[in-house]
């Protein structure tokens, strides 16, 4: 596995490494002493699977308590995907990164705990796999707004369409109204 830092340095996209033949391919997405070379050390507890359809944007969410860190790739399909760093002492605070995973170009990232994350889908549809370091807590779910000028995020929108949002998704608050990690 190559572990490559963001511009966000605790923020990691890895690109694992795949062998094939004539009969497909065998690809290692977890090895926990690789991980934690690279400085993931995480223990995780929730693995989940999301499949959404082109233009459905999902996000940005993250737990205000029972923070969790994700390690996410996509199975089939392709997506644009968004950690927002959210640690308010942090010098990168209020920054986001993006990175296109998919299917074909196999990487993965790391997105540590205090940062939302959220992605659009770019294919027709995708499968987006993710390990969380922390069970999902939905009292404590949070969501940011996708489209906060602050932030300044530059989602690759479908043919310039609105993205599809969920109730939930459409209403998230303003870094400046949101709660943070200190």
């Amino acid at each position: 596995m190559i572990f490559n830092p963001s511009s966000i340095p605790e923020v990691l996209v890895i690109e694992p490494d795949m062998r094939g033949d004539h009969r497909g391919h065998l690809m290692e997405t977890f090895r926990a002493d690789l991980m934690a070379r690279a400085g993931i050390t995480a223990t995780f507890v929730q693995d989940n699977h999301t499949r959404s359809r082109r233009g459905v944007l999902r996000g940005l969410h993250y737990q205000i308590q029972h923070a969790q860190g994700k390690l996410i790739r996509v199975a089939i399909g392709e997506i644009f995907d968004v950690a927002v760093d959210l640690r308010r002492g942090s010098k990168t605070f209020g920054r986001w990164i993006g990175e296109t995973l998919s299917a074909e170009n196999r990487k993965m990232i790391w997105i540590p705990p205090a940062f939302a994350h959220g992605f659009i889908v770019l294919s027709d549809e995708a499968d987006v796999l993710y390990k969380a370091t922390d069970y999902y807590a939905p009292e404590f779910e949070r969501t940011l707004a996708w489209n906060d000028p602050a932030i300044g995020i530059r989602w690759p929108l479908v043919s310039g369409e609105s993205p599809i949002l969920s109730a939930k998704d459409a209403s998230g608050l303003m870094l400046s109204q949101a709660e943070v990690y200190d």
